[in-house]
């Protein structure tokens, strides 16, 4: 393609209208812009003119916003790169047509496209047109006075580029700039305000004076800006304040001289100046002083929330400006000047002031504190904030020493919000640090905890709830905290129980601790909650002995069960009923008595019950939500009294506001509040009584028109999150629900102190309960939906109208309250039972008036609401002409209605129908919607409409399904004509578009892959674009890279990733300067994110390269952390720098998993070095905090660390990184680790193990816990992947061996005292990895890790108090069962490889460099058992313990269980969790003891456990002493007893392990000599279903073998068992009476196996089930199938030789099953036996036809199994019960069968299958050869067949089976006469015919040479086997066919080796048989002269031969050489 061709339009576009035009001109100029880079300089100036002519038409053409914006690139573009001359001209024409006085609507696009060009020029060409800048501004400046809104956007736009493009060249206008845009920054349009603040943020980067002279002027507009502004306002100008402040801070021509603690010099100004500054726009705003005087008198601020948000904003940019070094070098000055902002009186006039300043000043701390710095940082600045609170602590002892001073309490009360905002930030720092903060408080320079707890006595309620909150926030970053502080809290409240402060504060911090336990696992011990409530208990007795402190005994008392029902069932359910006992003693026994109550008692005891009542109620609703189980049918009965009485006081409330006044009422509130949320808890039927009690208070306080309005607290949980991202992102997003409430103008932000109950919640962040008034009516909006579907219809319908009545007769404000109540409470009802018929038809009217109303308020969030109500209303009627007069209805309201807000919710209500009713099923009715919402999306009139109206096409492009598909094309040119028509001023048409461009991409899905929806696509793919490029919301831009994701998603082959990629990495870069200044830029982030994770999936490897390129192009001046990162490190870096920015845990995660897509990716593509390197980095780049160290542990991890170069040479490209980003880096590790070891690829990591390892130490011995353990496990992946890999440059070395020190220097701080129980749990696995791995071979390296391991195992016995205090019961019983389990698996290598050692010793065939090689080998095995041997007999006792404690929590729940060695009754549940992990290992280590030992011994002495251990448990009872056999019985049965336990219901989860340790187990048990399970059938049998059971469910091949070998052990016990029983008969009954014995086996006399009793059965259904899963042709119901291979090859031969020996071992156990038997027994069982036996040998004979290659040496797979079932036909056929006489007769006449169907297999048909014919004879040989033979022969039609097969044979082309069968037959013929003599008659002849046909047809191989000498030996046999008189007969037959076999000498050199050597065995044989039959041999001989010529002239021959040899060949043979003249004697007989 022509470069004409590529970078010109073509003409004819020109002539096109809209919007056909517009589209075609936008995405030619998106391609210039895209090509003209890539363009050659030259050929771009060959068609610049003409490509200029046709930009310029397009400006002079009206072109719309998103054209004029690619229209301005593209011409920056052309003349930068191109010829820049005549960018001159083209200036003055953009000026001539700013100039132009041309109003009309169709020149104001063409005057801001030129608008716009000027910007973009001067940005790429600032320099060049320098000349023509003055006269451009000037111009622009004129018409800024004089444009409308979207014109002043454009000009302030384009006055930023031109400022950014000029630089210090337009210095002589930057006054007049500034005037302009400061006067612009207070429009009434936001998105002026926006651009406003953009240019002059771009302006002061030169303009020095906006940061000095104009640096005060330019505040007060700022703080005028934030009045009444919008998120993005609010941002935007916060940028520009920030920088201005951070500039006058540090001004750019005096930063280098200044030091951070110089004195200001030149212009700059003091960090106290700029806090003035900012501290005067916090208390008085942007107005005079005059006005802010009088908030003081009035007792309320006249500073908007927008304002004191806005300056917390500024805050946050200016310390994100200055960096983490200024922060830190001024961490001091700034946090005092900081918290002076809520420190000030006048900040916090009133209580909802006091909440904003907190919460602005909050915000500021956790930017500067938690989002700047790093960790060793934050360190110190917890030490400036203990410092802090020091401050007020000595203030607070102050005061309490001189309370008479009104000073010092004036003091206090002024200071208390900023030492709330010190202890809050002081809590989120410490959790950031989580355990890495351990050394700050073992600091007395610090002093964090005595400071915090000092501050408790507070006077403040709401320092003392910050206060508590801090502690509990040290006890989840610090768990082994939280016992400690909980005791001294307890018992400092204890102490001062009669101070007021102390008991509030002390017990809201026993609270606090207490509740932090559901943070961590840890827990805390049992004892502290029956401690917490004896507490409360006592508090609660003693509230009314003193009236002073009545009030704070009663809260804290409730308040402390409150916290108590967090610890969860365990510990509550033990303490249940003391709990329902206090509950109920708070509330009259009866309700008479209650209405006596009211006539006595004053305020102070009213308010008191009033408050233990609330308390109370809390108790049972928090017992409802954490310990839902223990809430029975019985618990509930036990509160239906002091339910029914609280409801019932519900309507008392008013008299005693009647009788004591508004004082009252905060307590009567709260008493509503707690019955409400119990209420809502509770299922209705629990309180039907009081159903109409309830509902009046419900109505009463709905319809309440002086109760506040709360739209943000009730109206989001309505509302669909689809329509809540219109309305504002941030209210469908809870992590940022505080920010919002800041910003809202009509809601109080929560505060702890609003309901202290709050302590209790789970939560990482502190909780901010609305004040109880807000609170009230949220409850009581969700009691309302939960309770009205419950009563009466004809009440329902009373109500509702009730609603419409109240909403009716009122105006206003007030109507607008009540509305908001009911309709939310309607709506509650709506959500809560859609799916219900919510009524009969009366209920219909008032509904659809009350949700009407609403659709046509002001407010938006209740027409969200009204009709998502509505949508869900049809959804519950569930009627068709319901749904369909709604929508008919909602389109007459839009024919008549004017007003832009009915036409807004109308228009959200059709869209809401068709998302819970689908399509509707109907054409007609979606395309009425559907041209509705045309009409309505195209009222550019007003944006509004505009706006839902798309935004409601997309809700019915999202669910009216496939009939939509007819209105793609239209709707799709809609959108793509409105993004390109719309302006840019109003972005939520932008983000409804965007909308509707995604549900248009879900519409058509993988369709778009398709080339019939190319024009489809190419037009969603454009409007992509132009969302993306046009837009300046960031709310937009997340839309459109969704959009963008979603095509990439369903169609990635049409999406370039050369321009996504950048764009995303230029958003990162962007966005990621001011992190948590905007929750916009946060869903922008995500977004890039989302799309990045998805990208990476198939493109990592190109997406990494395009980011980098991207950096590299980009100037490295001024580039970001983030930037260099992506520059240095590349994507991967810049990812985990961003993910240690960052807090939202979402964004956290998917940068996490894209960060692992990369990661595995990479090992694909080779680069797993840079990822590991990278790792490396992130790991290296760390902190101590901890101070110096001890000399003696660096010098010892220096000589750890030696051999890898030393830990302190690591130099990182990272800053300081957080702990959570380097665990991160390690579990990336890991995963490399494990998805290497899984793909079989770990040779790619062994270059890299030095790395791996010191990365695992690194996170090993870090602070951190959660590190630690991310650390450790690291460090067992590295264990188990490279254990096996020997080192190269030393045999018999590993490669883990030289890191020997380094592992035991990672594990040793595990099992330090103080170490917490997870992590040592941890450790105990990896140090039993490293023992059992192999890789230590010198048994004193091997002592150092397990004296790690002595050392736990000391540490369990006697239970260390310190820990036992610390943790839960259940912690010390996960640490118990990982050291156990470690030991175990210890003991069990060491013992395997004890055994191993010994069978090697043992082996006869060993060799002797065999046994040098593992001299080492036996030497760690028998090392290794000598370390664990002395420690046994502990072990084993905790080991049986442990295994009884299993058994016990295993039995059902109704069995009452007292605890165990273990756990404790409290703890099952917990400790159930830990046991299920530990108790394999355990199980098969205590049967190795118990085979190893057998009994216990008299020098058995006691184990000291933790907690004492149950007298069976070490093998005693109560019911006196026992012998050692049975106490050893008793141990045998427990361990069998676990074992097949689990094995009969192993968990579908992965099980593996557990099931081969019990199969272990199992096998180790049958071994020991005096187990009497085989003695016991009943035992045996249950056993033999377990394993059935298990052979079924399981596909294991370890498993299945594991199964059959038990089996064999079994059965084989067994048969010794009968024998031994057999044999004893017999020598009891002696050998004359043994007609008379008893009949020993299953069967008995009637031969029947009953199922389920009968061994033999059960092992008879064990073996069908191998041979059927293995060959299912012998299941009956197959057998007429094809299955297995294709082709009908047998499944036989493709078996695995693991399967053949499967297969093999159920033959062998089949074989041996009728010996357990009767005789009558064996023959019910010997057709079974013998089907499955010719079944299997049918499978064998029918073999593929591909010829089988002969095996050599030991026979396996098909081969092997061919040998295993003959030997197993064998044993059947030779079985003793075929020759009883009781079953003699029937043995026979089955094996006869069996013959039968044998003599069949020979017939096959199937042309792909050859039979083999030498397996068919050696079993046909079986049979004859067994006792049954002779029956056999009686068998004519069998017999006759046997000898047929015989003749066959020996007549076949096959040498093999000739060879086989004259085998067989030389087994024939030596058997028993009657047999033998008939097989001699009938098979002699053809044998001698056979060897006749020899001298014809002599061998030519080696097969047929060998079949022919077998046959000399069968005939041989024949000779010996005739009687004597007959033999010389036979002699004289075989004696001229030996000579038959001999050469002359002619032929002899020529022959083949094969006849040859037929000629030499001949020989010998004629050698051998002459002297034995000398007559007959002169005989021969002498009647026939040519066999006598022929053996002489052989004789002459060989004699030649052997005198022809030297001596030394001779010698070889000198035993032939000997017997030569002695035969050649003999020889001469003549």
């Amino acid at each position: 393609m022509s470069v004409l061709e590529r970078l010109l339009l073509a003409e004819e576009v020109l002539q096109l209208n809209d919007p056909v035009g517009a589209e075609a001109v936008f995405s030619w100029l998106n391609r210039l812009k895209n090509q003209l880079p890539l363009t050659e300089k030259a050929e771009i100036k060959k068609i610049q003119r003409r490509l200029l002519d046709q930009l310029s038409s397009i400006l002079i053409g009206s072109p719309g916003p998103p054209v004029r914006v690619q229209l301005a690139d593209c011409l920056a573009l052309l003349f930068h790169l191109g010829d820049p001359l005549p960018c001159s001209l083209f200036v003055e024409k953009c000026n001539d047509i700013i100039r132009n006085k041309d109003d009309s609507p169709s020149a104001l696009p063409s005057r801001l496209a030129a608008v716009a060009c000027l910007g973009s020029l001067f940005e790429q060409l600032g320099r060049m047109l320098s000349g023509s800048s003055k006269e451009t501004f000037t111009n622009l400046l004129r018409a800024l006075k004089n444009a409308e809104s979207q014109g002043r956007c454009e000009i302030l736009g384009s006055l930023e580029k031109m400022l950014r493009g000029l630089g210090p060249l337009a210095a002589p206008v930057h006054r007049d700039i500034y005037k302009s845009a400061r006067t612009c920054l207070t429009d009434r349009s936001m998105c002026v305000r926006c651009a406003a603040a953009k240019c002059l943020l771009e302006l002061q980067k030169e303009a020095l004076f906006l940061s000095s002279s104009e640096l005060e002027h330019m505040s007060t507009a700022c703080f005028r800006a934030f009045e009444g502004s919008l998120s993005s306002v609010s941002v935007s100008v916060s940028e520009l304040l920030g920088s201005l402040l951070a500039t006058a801070l540090q001004p750019k021509s005096k930063t280098a001289q200044r030091g951070p603690g110089a004195p200001p010099t030149g212009g700059a100004v003091s960090l106290e100046e700029v806090m003035d500054l900012l501290l005067g726009g916090f208390i008085r705003g942007g107005v005079g002083f005059l006005r802010a005087s009088g908030d003081k008198l009035k007792g309320t601020s006249s500073v908007s929330k927008e304002v004191r948000l806005g300056i917390a904003q500024t805050c946050v940019v200016l310390v994100w400006s200055l960096g983490s070094s200024w922060v830190e070098q001024n961490l001091s000055p700034f946090l005092t000047l900081v918290l002076e902002l809520v420190s000030h009186s006048r900040s916090t006039l009133s209580p909802s002031d006091a909440v904003l300043s907190r919460g602005c000043v909050s915000l500021v701390l956790r930017a500067a504190l938690g989002g700047v710095l790093g960790e060793k940082a934050q360190s110190s600045a917890v030490q400036h904030l203990c410092g802090t609170v020091g401050v007020h602590k000595r203030a607070i002892e102050s005061s309490l020493s001189d309370a008479a001073d009104p000073r010092a309490s004036s003091d206090m009360f002024s200071s208390q919000h900023a030492l709330i905002c010190v202890l809050l930030e002081l809590g989120a720092l410490l959790l950031g640090l989580g355990s890495s903060a351990a050394p700050l408080l073992s600091d007395p320079t610090t002093a964090l905890v005595d400071s915090v707890v000092a501050v408790l006595l507070h006077p403040s309620a709401a320092v003392r709830l910050a206060s508590s909150w801090c502690l509990r926030c040290v006890a989840v970053a610090m768990p082994s905290q939280n016992a400690v502080l909980l005791d001294r809290c307890a018992e400092r409240l204890t102490t001062l129980k009669s101070n007021p402060e102390a008991v509030s504060g002390f017990g809201f911090a026993v609270c606090a601790l207490v509740s932090a336990a559901q943070h961590h696992n840890l827990g805390l011990p049992h004892s502290k909650g029956k401690m917490v409530l004896s507490l409360a208990e006592s508090l609660l007795r003693s509230a009314s002995q003193n009236s002073r402190i009545s009030l704070q005994r009663t809260q804290v008392g409730w308040m402390l069960l409150a916290s108590l029902t967090t610890l969860g069932p365990s510990v509550v359910e033990v303490l249940l009923s003391r709990l329902l006992l206090l509950c109920r003693c708070v509330f009259p026994a009866s309700l008479r008595e209650q209405d006596m109550e009211l006539r006595r008692g004053d305020y102070f005891t009213w308010q008191v019950t009033l408050e233990g009542r609330s308390g109370a109620l809390c108790v049972l609703r928090s017992l409802l939500v954490h310990c839902q189980e223990l809430m029975s049918e019985d618990a509930l009965s036990r509160l239906l009294t002091p339910l029914n009485c609280a409801t019932a006081m519900l309507n008392k409330l008013g008299s005693l506001l009647r009788s004591y006044g508004s004082s009252i009422r905060p307590f009567t509130v709260t008493y509503r509040l707690r019955v409400y949320e119990l209420l809502a808890e509770l299922p209705p039927y629990t309180y039907q009584e009081s159903f109409g009690l309830v509902m009046n208070q419900l109505v009463s306080d709905l319809c309440n028109q002086d109760q506040p309005c709360s739209e943000l607290t009730l109206m989001p949980s309505l509302c669909s999150p689809d329509d809540l991202c219109l309305i504002s992102p941030s209210l469908n997003d809870p992590y940022h629900a505080f920010t919002h409430q800041l910003q809202s103008s009509c809601v109080s932000g929560g505060s702890l102190e609003n309901d202290p109950f709050s302590l209790t919640l789970k939560s990482d962040t502190p909780p901010a309960p609305l004040p109880s008034a807000l609170a009230l009516m949220e409850v009581t909006v969700r009691l309302f939906g939960n309770l009205f579907p419950h009563i009466i219809s004809a009440q329902r319908v009373k109500i509702l109208e009730q609603f419409v009545d109240s909403v009716n007769q009122l105006k206003g404000q007030k109507q607008q309250t009540v509305q908001t109540h009911v309709c939310a409470a309607f709506c509650s009802v709506l959500k809560v039972h859609s799916r219900s018929p919510l009524g009969p038809s009366e209920l219909r009217p008032p509904a659809l008036s009350l949700l009407w109303g609403a659709l046509e308020g002001s407010s938006l969030l209740l027409r969200c609401a009204a009709a998502e109500g509505l949508a869900r209303l049809v959804q519950s009627v569930n009627d068709s002409a319901f749904t369909v007069s709604a929508a008919l209805l909602c389109f007459d309201r839009l024919k008549l209605s004017r007003d832009a807000a009915s036409r807004c919710g109308v228009s959200l209500a059709l869209g809401a129908l068709y998302r819970y009713q689908g399509g509707i099923s109907s054409a007609q009715h979606l395309s009425t919607c559907v041209g509705v919402l045309f009409t309505l999306s195209q009222d550019i009139t007003c944006p509004e409409v505009q706006a839902w109206a798309l935004h409601s096409l997309s809700l019915i492009m999202d669910f009216s399904g496939g009939l939509f598909r007819l209105h793609l094309e239209p709707c799709v040119s809609l959108v793509l004509r409105l993004l390109l028509s719309s302006p840019q001023t109003h972005p939520e048409v932008h983000l409804s578009l965007g909308r509707c461009l995604q549900a248009l991409i879900t519409c058509l899905g993988p369709d778009l892959q398709e080339d019939s929806s190319a024009s489809l696509r190419d037009s969603i793919s454009l409007g992509s674009l132009v969302l993306q490029s046009s837009s300046v919301s960031l709310l937009v831009q997340s839309r459109s890279i969704s959009c963008l994701q979603q095509l990439h998603m369903f169609c990635p082959a049409h999406v370039d990733l050369r321009y996504l990629v950048p764009s995303l990495c230029g958003i990162l870069l962007d966005s990621s300067q001011v992190v948590s200044l905007s929750h916009w830029s946060l869903l922008l982030r995500r977004s890039v994110i989302s799309c990045l994770r998805q990208i990476v999936q198939r493109d990592a490897l190109e997406v990494s390269e395009l980011a980098v390129s991207l950096a590299k192009e980009q100037p490295s001046k001024e580039a970001s952390p983030l930037e260099y990162m992506l520059r240095e490190l590349g994507l991967e870096g810049a990812l985990f720098s961003l993910l240690d920015r960052e807090s939202d845990p979402g964004l956290i995660q998917d940068l996490d998993q894209t960060l692992g897509f990369m990661m595995v990716s990479s090992l694909s593509s080779g680069r797993v070095g840079q990822w590991l390197r990278l790792c490396r980095d992130v790991l290296s780049a760390t902190t101590d905090l901890s101070g110096p160290q001890d000399s003696s542990e660096e010098e010892e991890e220096r000589e750890d660390w030696s051999s890898l170069g030393g830990r302190s040479e690591t130099v990182s490209s990272f800053s300081a990184l957080r702990w959570s980003t380097r665990r991160i880096a390690v579990e990336s590790v890991c995963t490399v680790i494990q998805t290497c070891a899984k793909n079989g690829t770990t040779d790619l990591l062994v270059p890299r193990l030095g790395d791996l390892v010191r990365m695992a130490f690194m996170a090993s011995t870090d602070h951190s816990a959660p590190l630690r353990l991310s650390g450790l496990q690291t460090l067992l992946e590295i264990i188990r992947s490279f254990s096996s890999i020997e080192e190269p440059e030393f045999p018999g070395h590993f490669l883990l061996e030289q890191y020997q020190a380094n592992v035991g220097a990672a594990l040793r701080p595990a099992f330090a005292p103080d170490a917490p129980p997870d992590v040592t749990a941890k450790a105990c696995q990896v140090c039993s990895a490293w023992i059992c791995s192999g890789v230590v071979s010198d048994l004193r390296d091997l002592r150092r890790v397990h004296q790690l391991l002595v050392s736990s195992l000391s540490k369990i016995q006697t239970g260390q108090e310190s820990n036992s205090q610390l943790y839960s019961e259940a912690a010390a019983t996960m640490e118990t069962l990982a050291v156990l389990k470690a030991w175990a698996q210890v003991y069990i290598v060491a013992v395997q490889r004890s055994k191993v050692s010994s069978d090697w010793s043992t082996d006869s065939s060993f060799t002797t460099s065999a046994a040098n090689d593992v001299t080492a080998s036996e030497s760690e095995g028998a090392g290794l058992l000598e370390l664990v041997q002395s420690d046994l007999p502990t072990l084993s006792r905790l080991w049986l313990a442990a295994l009884q404690d299993h058994a016990t929590l295993s039995l059902p729940p109704e069995q009452h269980m007292t605890g165990g060695s273990f756990f404790s009754p409290e703890m099952m549940h917990q400790a159930r969790v830990h046991f299920c992990s530990s108790w394999a290992p355990i199980l098969h280590a205590s049967a190795l003891w118990l085979h190893s030992t057998g009994s216990v011994t008299s020098e058995d002495t006691p184990v000291h456990l933790s907690r004492p251990a149950t007298p069976t448990s070490l093998g005693h009872s109560g019911g006196g002493a026992k012998s050692l056999e049975d106490v050893s019985e008793e141990r045998l049965h427990l361990i069998l007893g676990v074992a097949v336990q689990f094995l009969c219901s192993p968990h579908s989860e992965n099980q593996m392990e557990n099931i081969m340790s019990c199969l272990e187990a199992l096998q180790v048990l049958l071994d020991i000599p005096w187990n009497r399970i085989s003695n016991d059938q009943s035992l045996s049998v249950e056993l033999l279903s377990v394993l059935h059971r298990l052979m079924v469910t399981r596909e294991s091949e370890e498993v299945q073998r594991s199964v059959v070998d038990l089996l064999k052990r079994i059965v084989c016990a067994a048969q010794e068992h009968v024998s031994e029983k057999r044999h004893s008969a017999e020598v009891d009954d002696g050998a004359a009476e043994k007609e008379t014995l008893p009949v020993f086996g299953e069967g008995r006399d009637t031969g029947g196996l009953v199922p389920g009793q009968s061994l033999v059965f059960s092992a008879l259904q064990i073996c069908l089930c191998v041979l059927v899963r293995k060959l299912p042709k012998l299941s009956p119901t197959l057998s007429g199938t094809k299955t297995g291979t294709t082709g009908g090859v047998s499944e036989v031969w493709s078996l695995s030789q693991s399967d053949c020996a499967l297969v093999s071992s159920a033959l062998f156990v089949l074989s041996e099953l009728p010996s357990l038997c009767s005789p009558e027994g064996s023959v019910s069982i010997l057709p079974t036996v013998l089907y499955l036996l010719m079944g299997v040998l049918q499978e064998l004979v029918h073999r593929p036809c591909a010829p089988t290659a002969p095996v050599s040496g030991p026979v396996s797979g098909p081969l092997g199994l061919v040998q295993s079932c003959l030997q197993s036909l064998r044993a059947v056929l030779l079985s003793p019960m075929s020759r009883q006489e009781k079953s003699r007769e029937s043995w026979v006449q089955l094996l006869l069968s069996s013959l039968s169907s044998l003599l069949l297999l020979w017939e096959c048909d199937d042309p792909e299958l050859a039979v083999d014919q030498v397996t068919l004879l050696r079993a046909l040989a079986q049979f004859l050869l067994s006792s049954s033979g002779s029956d056999i022969c009686g068998v004519s039609p069998l017999c006759s067949l046997s000898l047929d097969k015989f003749t066959f044979a020996m007549d076949s082309k096959d040498p093999q089976v000739q060879f086989a069968c004259f085998q067989l037959l030389r087994s024939l013929f030596q058997t028993p006469a009657p047999v033998s003599g008939h097989y001699i008659r009938a098979l002699g002849p053809t044998l001698i015919r056979f060897l006749k046909r020899v001298e014809r047809c002599r061998p030519q191989t080696s097969d047929e040479l060998d079949s022919v000498l077998e046959a000399v030996r069968a005939m041989e046999t024949l000779v010996q086997a005739a009687e004597p008189q007959h033999r010389s007969v036979l002699v004289s037959l075989v004696l001229p066919l030996l000579v038959s076999f001999l050469l002359d000498e002619n032929a002899l050199s020529s022959t083949p080796s094969a006849s040859r050597s037929l000629h030499d065995s001949a020989l010998k044989d004629l050698m051998r048989i002459g002297p034995q039959h000398p007559v007959v041999f002169r005989s021969v001989m002498s009647s026939c002269p040519e066999l006598k010529s022929r053996l002489e002239a052989a004789i002459k021959v060989n004699q030649e031969q052997l005198r022809s040899k030297p001596s030394s060949e001779a010698s070889p043979r000198g035993q032939s050489s000997a017997k030569t003249p002695s035969i050649t004697l003999k020889t001469n007989f003549l």
